[in-house]
């Protein structure tokens, strides 16, 4: 068998990033995709990943990384990570052209990139015993709350989507896999939703205790996809001890409750 191959998606920055570092670390090849040419060069460099430059929300640019991937070799893990959210107002008062964002980004390139890999997946599966298609969502594509509007929708969408994908594919050896993180610091996530604000960016996590980060999504996305080939991990919902729900979080230190109460 040949070296196992990964494909990353939104591998620029945050837990895409992570991900392809936990994956050449795990010793696989990994094709890193994502629109942002100069950091893909400068995580290849560093790990050993291979790149490939492209927008999902285009299908040619798709289609080319398809064509790609087809010229070098099988696929035997597919992380569908892209995504991302735009603003916090309400279902009345939120921008169209937001949620048409939201929508592209987390559902229509998600279905385009299963779709067009989905026969390298099979070549892999063949050569390996099991591939893998491990979508990235959130707790927003879950749970409901106040602002999320337009990403609650693309994400319980992708999470749909998801669990339809794993019914289609029954008896064959694909493993279809979620990984719901919660609230997790990253350098670009709030930034893009807050349209570049900073202030708005970092006032999200102030005095939240111990956020999840990058390097944690990415532990469990290869953990999942390492897991012996007759076992498949359908949901797995992660949050930092300090969030029980998308909408409560503890602030301050966290104390036990002397009384119990």
């Amino acid at each position: 068998m040949s070296v196992l191959r990964a494909v990353v998606t939104g591998a620029s920055s945050g837990i895409g990033e992570a991900t392809v570092r936990a994956f050449r670390a795990a010793g696989w090849e990994v094709v890193a995709v994502a629109r942002r040419e100069e950091r893909l060069r400068a995580l290849a460099a560093g790990t050993g990943a291979s790149v490939f430059v492209a927008d999902l929300t285009r299908q040619p640019d798709v289609d080319s990384l398809r064509d790609h991937l087809a010229a070098t070799g099988p696929v035997h893990a597919l992380i569908n990570n892209a995504g991302g959210a735009k603003g916090l107002d309400s279902v009345e008062s939120s921008s169209i052209d937001d949620w048409a964002w939201m929508l592209e980004v987390n559902v229509l390139a998600l279905k385009r990139v299963t779709s067009a890999l989905l026969p390298l997946l099979r070549r892999g599966a063949v050569e390996r015993g099991v591939a893998d298609i491990l979508n990235v969502t959130s707790i927003a594509g879950h749970v409901a709350y106040v602002g999320g509007g337009g990403y609650n929708a693309a994400k319980f969408a992708a999470h749909a989507l998801t669990e339809v994908l794993r019914l289609e594919l029954n008896g064959e050896p694909l493993r279809v896999t979620e990984v719901a993180p919660g609230m997790v610091k990253t350098d670009e996530f709030s930034l893009v939703r807050f349209g570049g604000d900073r202030e708005k960016a970092d006032a999200v996590y102030d005095d939240v205790p111990e956020p999840l980060v990058a390097d944690d999504i990415a532990e469990i996305v290869v953990g999942a996809v390492l897991k012996p080939r007759h076992v498949n991990q359908d949901l797995i919902v992660v949050k930092p001890v300090a969030q029980a729900a998308p909408y409560r979080f503890a602030k301050g230190a966290l104390t036990v409750r002397r009384d119990g109460g």
